[in-house]
């Protein structure tokens, strides 16, 4: 008689099936096998927070009457699904759904998909571990009762479709008041005084005025330095406010003679990064690789269930005795005894949370460097691979160690003027032999104490601070994180989330930008519910969840301190807010078609003018971004429905060209935003911006479907010098090459 496996991925399956031989079956469930139902509650709130689970879907009901068959010929059933909350859940209501005797219930996890640690969990199987299985449960019964109450409440006094929950809606809050911060910040004007500086003639390097000065690429001899100090008291950033200033500085440093008055040398290390978790992989590839949180962790599971990385879902920093002693036999192999430890590097995690049976994400195999399995990945899985396998192997080698040189160079006039030159050279690269943290030398010419130096140029640069930026996905999670709001599992999906629901734009340069719509949702939340979207409250859920998982805190006692004292405020803001109150704001503006007020409303897709004479008069407005009316503009174009002129309109994802006779003709027609930039693969279209269906902002030609060349940012109209790919813009004024392979970047002309 066989035994049964049961995991939740048809991948992990094929894996599995590599390391069993004969005697046993591997089955998938094919992810969670029943849930609450979609179309109602599925609560009993009234009995304990009963749920009513149910198998609704037909391909899962077809999996269910297939692993019941497998599991009667089966003298074992063991339940391998991920060692997760979810993974317990998933491995409860598989046995709840095929019954098997207790004697026949088997359940194995394991942290990495290889012969040795499935061998060793099939020797130790445990029970279900039901603690973990009612912390998920109370998880998924808190979201449903605020998502299945409280989403309702939205729909009816604010717009229909909208959705509230637990962890996004704090989501969104941060986003929106990022976004308000934004708005409301006001520049501040300061000044530097920037020099270029050269060894004097005696160095044997003369000053030609032929040479173009970029402070990014001196030549042999040169360095750059800023104005540090007057009398020896340091600027401060905003010392020198205005450019009267500027000018006086610069006055008083003509014909100035400059002089080496300080060199100080420090030799200081540099330590590897930690391995990492699941919150600092979705940062890291983030900022590096350009993935969402989403995309990190689909391409991780792959990775993780075809058996090249452990388990990616994780707050611990630790790593196996194995993998720290295959790591240091190959670095001694690949790089020499100097890139070794004489002990392993051991990491504390700051995360009160985190299970230190657990690990960090690393590679299955130290040795498996990502030349080796390049051919059995895909390009993102390898890139993703790359990142890991990099962090994980270069957390157990020696520091770099750096060679930090600054220098001052003084002008003695009406008053002394100090510049101050920064260098660094590395001394030892240590890890960074294999994980290229930012790290980039700035060599200084060999200069002496009183040595006589020559301005090569000195000018006066105007700058302003800038606003905060717009969270991107890492700076999310990590905003999340810190705050304690979610755990692990649920900043990729939380984020995937409020983009769908339309209450935040991903845009330029993968930026989190929210809508009209989540600012009107946001403020009636923190003004009416301001538990669900107070930072520390959500923070203290997480807790209590925990607390569940340990056998610490009754799950149904800690839904009912939540949710009586929420029903009974939900039950009032019902009955008392009124709709016009909350979305409606008046305005001085007279309808053009029927003379009477109109009012600014909030829709799910935005602000916009509507006459107060609805339904008999249907006249709305556009709102600009400055929220000033925008007058309708009529276009030459017509209506290929009825042939009437087309009018400029707004959306969900911005302009559009819609029929003048609407609602009678609803014909539409994209308004096209070009770059001026030719295809470079058909030679015949314009590459042009345009949004995805998600809002995502791409760039793509205009001749689609015959040519489907596109971009995910703004392409320059050059090629690339190194490989031929289009230049595009990349971050901080920069343009960078199109091709993910190639690494070129260099700054914005």
């Amino acid at each position: 008689m066989s035994n049964l496996v049961i995991v939740e991925s048809p991948t992990k399956a094929k894996t599995i099936t590599k390391f069993l031989g004969k005697g046993y079956i591997i089955k998938s469930s094919f992810g969670h096998i029943r849930d609450l139902p979609k179309k109602e509650m599925g609560i009993d709130v009234d009995d304990h927070f009963t749920p009513t689970y149910v198998v609704e879907d037909k391909d899962k009901k077809k999996v269910v009457a297939d692993l019941k068959k497998a599991a009667k010929n089966s003298k074992y059933i063991y339940f391998a699904t991920d060692e997760d909350r979810e993974g317990e859940a998933i491995a409860w209501h598989l046995v709840e759904l095929l019954k098997p005797k207790k004697e026949q219930v088997k359940r194995i996890t394991f942290h990495e998909i290889t012969k040795s640690a499935i061998d060793e969990s099939l020797k130790n199987p445990r029970d279900i571990d039901m603690q973990r299985v009612n912390a998920q449960q109370a998880r998924r019964i808190l979201d449903r009762l605020v998502g299945y109450e409280l989403s309702p409440f939205l729909w009816k006094k604010v717009a229909r479709g909208l959705s509230a929950g637990r962890v996004q809606s704090v989501a969104v809050r941060l986003i929106v008041e990022r976004e308000r911060e934004i708005k409301q910040f006001e520049a501040k004007e300061y000044w530097t005084i920037d020099a270029i500086f050269v060894k004097t003639p005696h160095g044997g390097v003369s000053i030609d005025a032929n040479t173009t000065l970029d402070p990014k690429n001196l030549p042999q001899g040169y360095f750059s330095a800023k104005l540090h100090s007057i009398n020896e008291g340091s600027l401060d950033k905003f010392e020198i406010a205005d450019e009267k200033h500027a000018k006086q500085i610069m006055d008083a440093l003509k014909d100035a003679d400059y002089t080496i008055t300080r060199i100080e040398k420090k030799e200081t290390e540099k330590n590897p990064y930690a391995p990492f978790t699941t919150s600092t992989l979705q940062q890291e590839a983030n900022r590096k690789l350009g993935f969402s949180s989403k995309q990190t962790m689909r391409v991780a599971q792959q990775l993780y269930e075809q058996g090249y990385i452990t388990y990616m879902r994780t707050d611990s920093l630790n790593l196996s005795s194995k993998f720290l002693g295959d790591a240091k036999q190959y670095l001694e192999k690949t790089f020499g005894k100097e890139y070794i430890l004489d002990k392993p590097r051991v990491f504390k995690t700051k995360s009160k949370t985190a299970q230190e049976a657990h690990e960090a994400i690393r590679p299955t195999e130290a040795a498996q460097s990502p030349d080796i399995i390049n051919h059995s990945l895909d390009k993102n899985q390898h890139r993703l691979y790359d990142l890991i396998w990099r962090r994980a192997v270069a957390s157990q080698m020696p520091e770099a160690i750096m060679d930090n040189t600054s220098i001052d160079v003084s002008a003695k006039t009406d008053a002394t003027y100090t510049f101050r030159a920064t260098g660094q050279t590395i001394k030892f690269d240590g890890f960074l032999k294999i994980y290229k943290a930012v790290q980039k030398e700035d060599i200084l010419p060999e200069l002496e104490q009183d040595e006589k130096v020559d301005p090569a140029k000195i000018d006066p640069n105007q700058h302003f601070t800038e606003p905060p930026a717009r969270y991107s996905d890492a700076s999310l999670v990590k905003t999340l994180e810190e705050n304690e709001i979610g755990r692990p599992s649920t900043y990729a999906p939380t984020i995937s989330t409020v983009i769908d629901r339309g209450y935040v734009d991903r845009i330029e340069n993968r930026r989190l930008k929210p809508t009209d719509i989540a600012f009107l949702v946001i403020d009636i939340l923190v003004e009416h519910f301001p538990k669900i979207v107070d930072y520390k409250f959500t923070a203290r859920m997480e807790d209590e969840l925990d607390e569940i998982a340990e056998g610490k805190l009754d799950w149904e006692k800690a839904i009912s301190e939540f949710y009586e004292p929420f029903k009974k405020n939900l039950m009032e803001k019902t009955k008392t807010l009124d709709k016009k109150n909350l979305t409606e704001e008046k305005t001085d503006e007279k309808c053009g078609k029927c003379g009477k007020e109109m009012i600014i409303k909030t829709g799910r897709f935005g602000r916009f003018l509507a006459c107060t004479g609805y339904p008999e008069c249907k006249n709305t407005k556009p709102l600009g971004e400055d929220g000033e009316p925008e007058e309708v503009e009529t276009t030459n174009e017509k209506c290929e429905k009825c042939g009437a002129a087309m009018q400029v309109k707004h959306g969900r994802y911005g302009k559009f060209l819609g029929c003048s006779k609407y609602p009678d003709c609803k014909g539409i027609k994209n308004i096209e935003k070009g770059t001026g930039v030719t295809c470079p693969e058909c030679g015949k279209g314009e590459i042009i911006e345009k949004k995805s269906k998600k809002g995502r902002t791409f760039f793509a030609c205009n001749q689609y479907p015959a040519c489907k060349t596109a971009f995910f940012a703004k392409p320059v109209g050059e090629k690339c010098p190194e490989c031929g790919s289009q230049l595009v813009y990349g971050p901080k004024d920069t343009y960078k090459c199109s091709s993910k392979e190639c690494k070129f970047i260099k700054d914005a002309e």
